[in-house]
């Protein structure tokens, strides 16, 4: 059999109607537009606000617009991987919740918690499984309803993050020179104390204490995040880089996690990039954790051109971080896509 590369296919999108801007959020806690702007770059996020809805819905949303797009018979895809920190239920998966929704008869699905980079690891196990042969076509779908794990009374984290979800069609190719080219992906194993949440896992399970003490919504240390952010996703985009010949004149574009615009910034100097040559939309969508990075593909697929080069790269809690170098497939966005 000839040697299979794993490409994209197509990529679909979800995020809620309700737009949280930072003039409201300034009513719910000691900020304003100016500080959020000038620290982070986020002018607004999205807020999944319906009772009863959860990261399944919005992956699933995406899911859906991505099949149709795609043209894709149910009963070909072969397994669905959702990336995600905030899951449903503590299980099922989240993944097998979306098959159900979807009516995928014949795929298998599974979880993959890697906080803000696990939508670049899922892509990357994806693409393994492709070119072993053994599978055809994976939904990947980053998503995550952050609401859910932040306190708005804490006005150091309440600002940064949003809801949303987007999904990939990965499939196999014999053209050469397209798809997963190459990726570097490492854990450091320091960050627990800096990026957590500290209650609801089986070191601090639930109780009125965790409750009563706040417990159950992320905590961040800023600083130490930020640091650890700017040198690990540029480190990684730079390795890419060198060890595949890519430089200024050749990429097209850097797509990096959407955390804060200084690190993405930062990022962009150190492959002596113009900013013109990044996806940005962190401020309209604020950090949407495994969502960030397919939701800029899918904003600016139209783009996209067939042999441009891409280094997408993230960072995450844990510390995880890592950077993948990704030849696109084909130009452009789908005939009659909706938004």
């Amino acid at each position: 059999m000839d040697k299979r590369s794993a490409i994209i296919t197509g990529i679909g999108g979800y995020v809620p109607d309700y737009v949280l801007n930072n003039e409201e959020l300034s009513k719910m806690v000691d900020t304003n537009d100016e500080w959020i702007m000038t620290r982070v770059g986020i002018k607004e996020r999205r807020i999944l606000v319906e009772e009863g809805l959860g990261t399944s819905y919005m992956a699933r949303k995406a899911a859906w617009q991505l099949m149709k797009k795609t043209n894709a018979d149910p009963d070909t895809i072969d397994a669905v991987i959702v990336s995600t920190s905030t899951a449903d239920y503590a299980f099922p998966s989240t993944a097998s919740i979306v098959i159900g929704k979807l009516g995928l008869k014949k795929a298998f699905a599974f979880d993959f918690w890697a906080a803000c980079c696990g939508f670049l690891y899922s892509l990357d196990v994806a693409a393994t499984m492709i070119e072993s042969g053994r599978y055809n076509r994976i939904i990947v779908i980053g998503a995550d309803k952050m609401s859910s794990v932040v306190d708005y009374k804490d006005r150091s984290t309440c600002a940064l993050f949003g809801d949303g979800a987007a999904a990939v069609m990965v499939e196999g190719s014999t053209e050469e020179n397209i798809g997963v080219r190459d990726s570097y992906f490492r854990a450091d194993g320091v960050g627990l104390p800096f990026l957590h949440l500290k209650a609801g896992g089986s070191v601090c399970p639930p109780s009125h204490f965790t409750v009563d003490h706040r417990l159950h919504y992320l905590y961040q240390e800023g600083r130490t995040v930020f640091r650890y952010a700017v040198t690990s996703m540029s480190d990684d985009c730079a390795l890419i880089a060198e060890r595949n010949h890519l430089d200024k004149d050749n990429i097209r574009f850097v797509v990096p996690h959407q955390a804060n615009i200084r690190i993405i910034e930062a990022v962009a100097k150190r492959l002596e990039l113009p900013m013109e040559q990044v996806m940005v939309n962190i401020e309209h969508f604020g950090n949407t954790s495994a969502a960030t990075i397919p939701l800029a593909l899918w904003e600016n697929e139209h783009l996209l051109k067939k042999g441009d080069n891409l280094i997408l790269t993230a960072f995450g809690a844990g510390f995880v971080h890592g950077a993948s170098y990704y030849v696109w497939a084909y130009d452009g966005a789908h005939p009659g896509e909706s938004k």
